[in-house]
């Protein structure tokens, strides 16, 4: 049989055998067991986590208030958006352009990226990264929020200070940078 991979790709290699020590995750948003924390004023579900997929990705709903989003930055990590609800503004390498629901971005990594909702109201969305570990960056850095609609606290401007000291900090072990716009 000849094959059109590459020399040694994955498809030159054995499948290896079922991992019974792994299971079948299914993620209800509104349900029992998930982490939801504040991340820069919305409010982010971690649906699957690295843990749970052995590092390979994890998926993390978004709800992001008018107006927010990240700032430029890049990391080397492959990141995906599936826009569920609600327009963004998305900018690419300098480049923005609007994304409307039931659209896909998928940002390479390490490319200079950022994302603003432009819809007036909430936006939702789904996003993965691969491999994971963005889960457990949020995870360090945000406010936990006992649902994925329960309303985001306000932090203080000293609240605030303190989690951009802890960003600051945790960018380099995330493997993220801040970039100029």
């Amino acid at each position: 049989m000849t094959s059109s991979s590459p020399a040694g790709s994955p498809a030159d290699q054995p499948i290896l055998p079922d991992d019974p020590g792994r299971s079948l995750t299914v993620a209800d948003p509104d349900g029992r067991g998930l982490r939801h924390v504040s991340v820069a004023g919305g409010t982010y579900t971690i649906l699957v986590s690295g843990a749970e997929t052995a590092g390979r990705y994890c998926l993390v709903e978004m709800l992001v208030p008018a107006g927010g989003g990240p700032p430029p930055h890049r990391h080397d990590f492959e990141e995906m958006f599936t826009l569920l609800e609600g327009e963004l503004e998305f900018t690419f390498r300098g480049a923005s352009q609007t994304v409307r629901a039931g659209s896909t971005v998928n940002v390479p990594a390490n490319a200079p990226h950022a994302f603003r909702n432009v819809s007036g109201t909430t936006a939702r969305m789904l996003c993965m990264c691969t491999p994971a570990g963005q889960d457990e960056f949020f995870l360090a850095v945000g406010i936990p929020v006992a649902s994925r609609t329960a309303p985001p606290p306000v932090p203080t401007p000293e609240q605030r200070a303190e989690t951009g000291r802890l960003v600051q900090a945790l960018l380099p072990k995330y493997r993220t940078e801040m970039v100029k716009a």
